[in-house]
């Protein structure tokens, strides 16, 4: 079994589900203790080389995803990743691209649309969801109809 991040740990992320999400800025340093296991990694250009399992989301800063359906899969991939690892989203400064994928990853775990974004600045950073248009898709994005079994 995969030692799971710490619940107190700087960018930590619990779901209703209890699953365990990182966030962070890529232009801060890698924070102390284990690494991911699986990175979402939204940027306007493809990440460096890492060490973990990942995948790039073509995403510029301030603006929204090139590729709403990626995304969506990617997100899915990911919650369904952090039932048993060490899950990451991140971009450059860890706020509006990451605070939105995080928003948009708590309604697939059951958090409603409308309170998303709100749930995310109280849970992990409250200058998460930077942008109107980024909460304007989180209010957008919809819950999967079926998921899998938690």
């Amino acid at each position: 079994m995969i030692e799971a991040w710490e619940p107190s740990g700087p960018g930590v992320l619990r779901l209703p589900s209890g699953r365990l999400v990182r966030g962070r800025g890529l232009r801060h340093p890698l924070p102390p203790g284990p690494e991911p296991t699986f990175g979402v990694y939204l940027l306007g250009h493809a990440p460096a080389e890492l060490p973990w399992q990942s995948h790039w989301v073509r995403w510029p800063d301030f603006w929204l995803p090139r590729d709403s359906a990626d995304l969506r899969t990617v997100l899915l991939r990911a919650w369904e990743r952090a039932a048993d690892e060490r899950v990451e989203i991140a971009c450059g400064g860890g706020k509006g691209r990451t605070g939105t994928a995080l928003a948009c990853l708590a309604i697939l775990d059951g958090v409603p649309a409308g309170q998303a974004v709100a749930f995310v600045r109280e849970h992990y950073a409250r200058g998460a969801v930077e942008t109107p248009w980024q909460r304007r898709y989180v209010a957008r994005f919809a819950p999967v109809t079926t998921r899998p079994a938690r």
